[in-house]
């Protein structure tokens, strides 16, 4: 068994899921458990400095070993934990060996089908070994096949002494899924110059533009009453939220109708009761202007709505998330372009492209650190019928050393 598949089947078996209404950090302690595995094999790979801080950050520096001076210190970053869409407890990981191109029926759940007709990357990997969830949950391999990726590579580069490479800094991040992996990240003591996340999609690509997204949270105080002498007083903050629901655009500007580099409003999550009511939105463009323009079409549906309740009252509060790391990445093209030898001399066709949403690397990049996303090989991230390919795993820690190498070979 390889490295990379030994470390993701032992990672993916611990339950990381980060909590979006939590107001803790990291918002669930559960996600320190894998953290602290790492680490102790960090440690146990010689990396002495490997140490977990107290916001749950992993850092850990594996020395230079060229005698070339002034070779960016680069980072390569992952995040431990996983979405709050379906639940990652109690994983079962399978690894279906020498796939033969077969849909992949789930044995917990026999309605959990990953479909070839739906699953195009699918095509690319018959011969190759697929590891998938039971059924019941989510794999994991957003983004644990990205951390035991960049573990797999840590070995190499600190084992193989003829490997030259400059000082690299290893991050695993909390909360990516529920946008505050990087609210607490201490760049200061990183000390990176570049760095690279590992939490993309098929083998090959490579992400440097990402959405821009802001938080738009709607809270509704409507008049509660007894339901039995409400006539003429009661505003119900349930039926309110329900309206403004309705009221969005159908045919456009939510997930479900855009594509390419539309943006959208999208609902992320509701409660309350007929005295209060919040409604979490995400706004999502590919510029800041987009964003504007889909936050103020929001607040004018519900103004529109709270004319019709008087003695109700709404707040209205936007949180900026992150920006679009192009702006950033465009002054940097070396990020990129050593990206694209490592890859090259992998053997394979590098392909640059957008991304549907946002990685640590978009704020990390804002705030100093030029961060684009490449390939971890995860696929139907966010839901029961998650799979990576072990070859792919491979071959983004082959992509790894060899971007350690290329920053020392052109410094």
């Amino acid at each position: 068994m390889s490295s990379v598949l030994n470390r993701f089947l032992s990672y993916v078996q611990v339950d990381t899921q980060s909590d979006p209404q939590s107001t803790s950090f990291p918002s669930t302690e559960k996600q320190r458990d894998l953290s602290n595995q790492l680490v102790v094999e960090l440690q146990e790979l010689g990396i002495e400095d490997a140490h977990l801080d107290g916001h749950g950050y992993v850092y850990a520096t594996i020395p230079a070993n060229s005698n070339k001076e002034n070779i960016p210190v680069i980072c390569f970053c992952s995040h431990v934990d996983t979405s709050p869409d379906v639940t990652g407890a109690n994983v079962e990981p399978i690894v279906h060996q020498k796939w033969d191109g077969a849909d992949i029926v789930l044995p917990d759940d026999n309605e959990q089908v990953i479909k070839v007709s739906e699953h195009p990357d699918l095509k690319n990997q018959i011969g190759n070994d697929i590891v998938t969830a039971s059924g019941t949950t989510l794999l994991g391999a957003d983004n644990k096949a990205g951390v035991a990726e960049i573990m797999a590579a840590a070995e190499i580069l600190v084992t193989d002494l003829r490997i030259k490479h400059g000082v690299i800094k290893i991050l695993f991040t909390p909360d990516e899924e529920v946008g505050r992996g990087t609210e607490k990240v201490d760049l200061v003591k990183l000390a990176a110059d570049y760095g690279y996340t590992v939490d993309g999609e098929a083998v090959g690509t490579m992400e440097d533009e990402t959405f821009s997204a802001d938080g738009v949270k709607i809270t509704i105080h409507g008049v509660s009453t007894h339901p039995g002498y409400a006539i003429g007083k009661l505003e119900n903050a349930i039926k309110i939220a329900g309206e403004i629901l309705a009221a969005l655009p159908k045919g456009s500007l939510s997930p479900e109708t855009t594509e390419g580099k539309e943006g959208f409003i999208h609902p992320g999550h509701i409660g309350g009761i007929q005295e209060k009511v919040v409604i979490d939105f995400i706004i999502r463009d590919f510029n800041e202007a987009g964003l504007h323009e889909k936050e103020a079409l929001l607040k004018k549906i519900l103004d529109n709505v709270m004319a019709n309740y008087p003695n109700s009252k709404s707040e209205f509060k936007v949180t900026e998330q992150y920006r679009n790391m192009k702006e950033i990445l465009s002054r940097h093209p070396q990020v990129i372009e050593n990206a694209r030898e490592a890859m090259k001399r992998s053997g394979l066709n590098p392909i640059t492209r957008s991304i549907r949403g946002g990685t640590d690397g978009s704020r990390l990049s804002f705030m100093g650190l030029p961060c684009p996303n490449i390939f971890a090989g995860e696929h139907a991230f966010h839901s029961r019928l998650e799979w990576v390919s072990v070859q792919d795993m491979e071959k983004a820690v082959e992509v790894i050393v060899n971007l350690a190498q290329v920053w020392e070979e052109r410094s």
